[in-house]
C-alpha cells in the first residue's frame, strides 16, 4: 500500500497521530503537497462523507476523521501557500442572529473543509450585516446560513434583502439549511439554494453543491447539463446559480467559490 492510500485509510479510521506521521513522511520523501492533499486527505474525507450520508458511520466518527484531516493540513498548509495552490473556493458560513445552535453548521463546515474548501466560519448568532460585510471584504461568492429555530429563520431573508439592496445578489449567492427550513421557505425569501440533509452540500469533493431537486429526480435548473448534478440534497433555484461553481468573477482575477456545481 502506498503512502497516500495509507493516509486515506488513516483519515477514515480517525487516526490523527498516524495521519500526522504519514503526512510528514510523504513530505520528507518529496511527494508534492497537492497529491498528498487530493489523493490522501481529501480522498479519505470523501469516503467519510459518503458513509455518513448513508448512515454507515455517525457524528463522532466524522469528528475524529476531521481531527485527523486537520493534523495533516497543519503540515501541508505552509507548503500549499508557498507553492500558490489555491483552495477550491471560499464560503462564508454562520448560524443566523438569535440562533445559538451550530452543530449542523459545524458539521457542514467540517465536510466542506474536507472537500478542499476554505470556510470562513462566523459561528452562531451572526447578524445579517456581518455575513454580507464579510463576504464583501473577503470576496466570497457564497453565504451559507443555518437556523434551528423557526423564530430565527426570517433573518435569512434579511441577508438576501441586504445583498439585493447593495446590488450584490448577482455576485454573492446564498444557500440556507437547518431542521425547520424548507424548500418552500427558501424560495419565499429568494435564497439561491436549499440544503436538506446534513451532508447535502458536501457529497462531491469537487462539486459539493448540486442542482437536482430534493426528494425528486427532476433538475431544478432548466437547461443545466452538468454531469455531476446527481445529488438530491441540494436544490438551486435561479438558473444563474449554476454559475457559482469554481471559476472567476466576471471582470476580476479573484477566484470564485462553488455553490451549486
Amino acid at each position: 500500500m502506498n503512502i497516500l492510500a495509507e493516509i486515506t485509510n488513516a483519515i477514515i479510521s480517525g487516526d490523527h497521530d498516524k495521519v500526522d506521521k504519514l503526512t510528514r513522511q510523504g513530505i520528507a520523501e518529496g511527494i508534492p503537497p497537492k497529491p498528498i492533499l487530493d489523493d490522501g486527505l481529501l480522498a479519505g474525507m470523501s469516503v467519510v462523507g459518503e458513509r455518513f450520508k448513508k448512515h454507515e458511520i455517525f457524528l463522532p466518527d466524522v469528528l475524529l476523521a476531521a481531527k485527523a484531516m486537520y493534523a495533516g493540513m497543519d503540515q501541508l498548509r505552509p507548503l500549499l501557500i508557498t507553492e500558490g495552490i489555491p483552495s477550491i473556493g471560499k464560503i462564508v458560513m454562520g448560524s443566523v442572529r438569535g440562533d445559538l445552535h451550530d452543530i449542523g453548521k459545524n458539521l457542514v463546515a467540517i465536510m466542506l473543509r474536507g472537500a478542499g474548501f476554505e470556510v470562513i466560519d462566523l459561528g452562531h448568532d451572526v447578524a445579517p450585516e456581518k455575513m454580507v460585510e464579510t463576504a464583501k471584504e473577503q470576496q466570497v461568492p457564497l453565504i451559507g446560513m443555518s437556523a434551528l429555530l423557526t423564530t430565527t429563520m426570517p433573518v435569512m431573508g434579511k441577508v438576501v434583502e441586504l445583498l439585493k439592496e447593495e446590488k450584490l445578489d448577482s455576485d454573492i449567492k446564498t444557500v440556507v439549511g437547518g431542521a425547520p427550513v424548507t424548500e418552500a421557505f427558501a424560495r419565499e425569501i429568494g435564497a439561491d439554494a436549499y440544503g436538506r440533509a446534513r451532508t447535502g452540500p458536501t457529497t462531491r469533493v469537487r462539486h459539493p453543491f448540486t442542482s437536482h431537486g430534493v426528494g425528486g429526480d427532476r433538475p431544478a435548473l432548466s437547461g443545466c447539463r452538468r454531469r455531476h448534478h446527481r445529488d438530491k440534497h441540494i436544490r438551486c433555484f435561479p438558473a444563474e446559480a449554476c454559475a457559482i461553481r469554481t471559476g472567476r468573477r466576471r471582470g476580476s482575477n479573484q477566484p470564485r467559490g462553488s455553490a451549486c456545481g
